[in-house]
């Protein structure tokens, strides 16, 4: 009975871990492929960033988070503290 229970508990931690969210920043100011690896190196320095896909064709970066409720102001001033602007910020909650 215990083992069911323990299963039971590690089913709901996965549950609970993939209730991910994405947000998508508008970026101004990447001119190169070392602004990109810049960015997106600060980026995953931060805590509940899974993954950064910085897109200097689109000037945009697409984040991937391990929770829906990230600080985002601490995203836009790690932006910011990397030499970007960033212009517009879209969250969106994977629904999973």
């Amino acid at each position: 009975m215990k083992n069911v229970y323990v299963i039971a508990l590690l089913g709901l931690a996965w549950v609970n871990s993939s209730s991910a969210g994405q947000l998508e920043i508008e970026v101004h100011g990447m001119t190169c492929a070392f602004c990109v690896d810049s960015l997106q190196r600060n980026l995953g320095k931060l805590p509940d960033i899974e993954a950064a896909e910085v897109s200097l064709k689109h000037k945009k970066v697409r984040i991937e988070t391990t929770d829906d409720a990230v600080d985002i102001e601490r995203i836009r001033q790690t932006v910011l503290d990397s030499g970007f602007t960033p212009i517009k910020i879209t969250s969106r909650v994977d629904e999973n």
